[in-house]
């Protein structure tokens, strides 16, 4: 996700995908705090990383076999207030399995 993106996203995916979300660097000052999963059981955040220049990186995996749909929440601050941040964008990620003929 870059700077001036939609603040609200949306991809689908099949079980099993994992994604590889980077945030590029924010223009207001804000830094990339958080990212968070409205149902894990279907998106999975882990490995979260931030970089010194402002980039973080964070792994979403659809770990199960069955489809649902989860709000991934992506979380920014100022780097000089405490907390984990207000929501700055959201990925809406819909984890569809593969039909099965017959």
């Amino acid at each position: 996700m870059s700077p001036g993106d939609p603040a609200r996203r949306r991809i689908c995916v099949r079980p099993g995908t994992v994604v590889s979300l980077v945030l590029l660097p924010r223009t207001d000052g804000k830094r990339w705090t958080a990212v968070r999963s409205s149902a894990p059981v279907f998106v999975l955040p882990s490995d979260w990383r931030s970089d010194e220049d402002g980039t973080a990186r964070v792994s979403l995996r659809c770990p199960g076999t069955r489809g649902g749909t989860a709000e991934i929440s992506v979380l920014a601050k100022e780097p000089d207030l405490a907390g984990a941040g207000g929501v700055a964008s959201t990925l809406q990620v819909d984890v569809v399995p593969h039909t099965t003929a017959g």
